[in-house]
């Protein structure tokens, strides 16, 4: 379901206040305006990353001979997203970004695992390759799974097989989705999108 909020950005349907939510906004900017509209873009990403439960931002820039820009803005909850769409940091900065923008705004919300990887289907931003999200994927999983099974097997020892595996994988999965794919798609960013 698309919303349309104040400032005239429309938006689907906010997601579940603890799941983690990926922004995002697609904007087209007037002939002759990318070097301001970089610019902008470059001081509201150091503005959001000290933003609290902010996972990281990306810009997936225009095809030659296109004007619209893509920003990816990906928070830990829905409250914090939020708190940022609420904020004055982000009104003073779309007061000075909207002069240099041509048509339409439109803001996606998108809930759950789907920040690990740009979500499939997604009209403006191409998934990564499928070897490439495996490889990511297994250079993350792998160290995390050894070690906690390091750190914890022992004091799991006496519980059940199917209750050890339920807990271990519980911990691996938390740790994924909150901690180290959060990281490692930012290490890996330039290598899954080239």
């Amino acid at each position: 379901m698309t919303l349309a909020n104040d400032s005239g950005i429309q938006a689907t349907q906010a997601p579940q206040p603890r799941d983690p939510v990926t922004l995002v906004v697609r904007r087209r900017v007037r002939p002759g305006q990318q070097e301001a509209f970089e610019s902008l873009v470059s001081g509201i990403s150091a503005t959001l990353a000290g933003w609290p439960g902010h996972l990281g931002t990306g810009v997936v820039r225009p095809v030659p001979g296109q004007s619209e820009y893509t920003l990816v803005v990906r928070f830990s909850d829905a409250t914090h997203a939020a708190s940022w769409e609420d904020s004055a940091q982000r009104a003073d900065w779309l007061a000075q970004v909207t002069p240099l923008l041509d048509g339409e705004t439109t803001l996606e919300q998108q809930p759950g695992l789907e920040f690990w990887f740009t979500p499939p289907g997604s009209p403006s931003l191409a998934q990564p390759r499928r070897w490439k999200m495996l490889v990511v994927t297994l250079l993350a999983l792998y160290p995390t799974s050894l070690l906690l099974t390091l750190l914890i097997g022992p004091a799991l020892a006496h519980l059940p097989l199917a209750l050890r595996a339920l807990v271990q994988a519980a911990l691996v999965v938390s740790l994924m989705t909150y901690l180290i794919m959060p990281v490692a798609t930012r290490a890996f960013r330039h290598w899954l999108r080239p």
